[in-house]
C-alpha cells in the first residue's frame, strides 16, 4: 500500500507542479546515468546467454521503468479526475514521438561524429538479419493500434491483444541463438561487461544478473524523486503542465536508454545495436506502456469503462501512428540512412516548437509515407526485413 500511495502522491505532484526541489537533481542525475550504464553494461553480456535481441528487450524494459511509473501514475489519476486523460495521452504519445523523431535521429548522430573523428564518413547504419526481429515486432502493435484511433477509446480487450502481440515478439526471440565469443572479442567490452563475462556457468548468470537488477534497482528507486527535481526544475522556469508532462516527463523517464544508446553509438561497430535497443522500448511501449493505461485507468475508475478519446487526443495519437509507420518503413529497408534521420528529426523538432503545425507535419507524414510505398513498389527499395527475418529464423533451426 506504501507503494501505491506514493504514486498517487508522484500523480499529485504532477498535477499541481510541485513536490521535489531542484536540489535533488544533484544526486538523482548522477544515480540515474551510472544505473542506465549498469544495465547497459549487464544487456551487452547477456548477448552471450540469451539471443541479442531478448537481451535488448530485458533491457529495454529495465530502462522504460521511469516511463510506466509516470505513466500508471497518470492514469490512475485520470480514473478519478476524467479531464487527466488528456495528459495520460500527453505523456504515451510524446514518449513515443521522442523515441523516433529525437532518439533514432540521436544514434545515428553521435555514430556519425565519431566515424568522422576516425577519419571515416558514416553514410549509413545497416541493420543485421537478427535485427529484423525488433523492426517487424514493432508493425503488429503499431498497426493493431489504428484500429484504436478509428474507434477513439482504448479497452481492456485491447490492452489483452496489445498484450498478446508482445509475447509473441518475445517467444520469438526466445528461439533465436545466443551471440557467439570469438577469440579477442572481450577485450574490446567494457570492463565491468568483462568481469561479469570471466565467470562461467551459473556464476556468469549470476553476474549478469547482477548488474541487470542492480541497475534496475536504482532506476526504480530514484525514479521518483528524479523526475520531482526535474519537475521542480520546470515549474521554476515557469513551464507548462502539458509541455512538461507530453516532452519533458518522457525525455527524462526514457533517460537511461538515450544513455546507454549514446554510449554504444560511440562505438560505430554497436550503432545498430543502440538503434534496435531504442526500436524494443518502441515496441514495449505501444504494446505494454499502452495497454497497461487501461488497466490502470480502469482500476481506479472501477470499472470496466474504455478509456475514452477526444477529438484533440485522437489527433495526438494518428501524428504517432504516421510518425512511427514511416520510421518502420524506413527500417524495414535494414538500412537507416542520413537523411531519413534528418527528416525524423526536422519534422519532431517543428511539432515539439510549434505545436500549432500538428496538421501540416501530419500532412508531411503521409506524404513520405505515399512516396516511400510508391518506392517500394516501383523496386527501387525493398521492404528487406522480411527476407532477414527468414534467413534469421531459418539459422535458428
Amino acid at each position: 500500500m506504501k507503494g501505491l500511495r506514493d504514486r498517487i502522491l508522484l500523480a499529485a505532484n504532477l498535477e499541481a507542479g510541485q513536490g521535489g526541489s531542484p536540489l535533488s537533481a544533484l544526486w538523482t542525475f548522477p544515480a540515474m546515468i551510472g544505473s542506465a550504464f549498469l544495465v547497459a553494461w549487464g544487456a551487452e553480456a547477456a548477448e552471450f546467454l540469451v539471443s541479442q535481441g531478448l537481451a535488448l528487450a530485458i533491457l529495454a524494459l529495465i530502462q522504460t521503468l521511469p516511463e510506466f511509473a509516470v505513466e500508471a501514475v497518470i492514469a490512475w489519476k485520470a480514473g478519478k479526475n476524467p479531464p487527466m486523460v488528456h495528459l495520460a495521452i500527453a505523456n504515451f504519445t510524446g514518449s513515443l514521438r521522442l523515441l523516433t523523431g529525437l532518439g533514432w535521429p540521436m544514434i545515428y548522430a553521435v555514430a556519425a561524429f565519431y566515424s568522422r573523428r576516425k577519419g571515416r564518413r558514416l553514410r549509413t547504419i545497416h541493420l543485421g538479419d537478427e535485427h529484423a526481429v525488433e523492426v517487424l515486432g514493432l508493425l503488429p502493435p503499431m498497426a493493431y493500434f489504428v484500429w484504436i484511433w478509428a474507434k477513439g477509446s482504448l479497452s481492456l480487450i485491447d490492452s489483452a491483444v496489445l498484450a498478446t502481440t508482445y509475447v509473441v515478439y518475445l517467444a520469438i526471440l526466445l528461439r533465436m541463438p545466443p551471440r557467439e565469443e570469438k577469440e579477442g572479442e572481450h577485450a574490446k567490452l567494457p570492463a565491468a561487461t568483462r568481469w561479469a563475462l570471466s565467470y562461467t556457468g551459473a556464476r556468469r548468470w549470476g553476474a549478469v544478473g547482477l548488474l541487470l537488477v542492480g541497475g534496475g534497482a536504482v532506476i526504480y528507486f530514484v525514479a521518483e524523486p528524479f523526475l520531482t527535481s526535474m519537475l521542480a526544475l520546470a515549474t521554476a522556469f515557469g513551464m507548462s503542465q502539458f509541455v512538461f508532462i507530453q516532452w519533458v516527463a518522457p525525455f527524462l523517464s526514457e533517460f537511461p536508454e538515450k544513455t546507454s544508446a549514446f554510449a554504444w553509438a560511440k562505438r560505430i561497430t554497436r550503432a545498430p545495436v543502440a538503434l534496435v535497443n531504442m526500436v524494443s522500448s518502441n515496441i514495449n511501449q505501444w504494446g505494454i506502456l499502452s495497454g497497461l493505461l487501461a488497466v490502470i485507468y480502469c482500476w481506479s475508475h472501477g470499472s470496466t469503462d474504455p478509456l475514452p478519446f477526444d477529438g484533440f487526443q485522437r489527433s495526438e495519437i494518428l501524428l504517432t501512428i504516421v510518425q512511427a509507420f514511416l520510421g518502420w518503413l524506413f527500417l524495414a529497408s535494414m538500412d537507416f540512412e542520413a537523411y531519413e534521420a534528418a527528416g525524423l528529426f526536422i519534422l519532431w523538432l517543428v511539432q515539439f516548437a510549434v505545436p500549432s503545425l500538428r496538421l501540416p507535419i501530419l500532412f508531411v507524414y503521409g506524404a513520405w509515407i505515399v512516396v516511400e510505398v510508391t518506392l517500394v513498389a516501383t523496386g527501387r527499395k525493398k521492404l528487406a526485413a522480411f527476407a532477414a527475418f527468414a534467413r534469421a529464423w531459418k539459422a535458428q533451426r
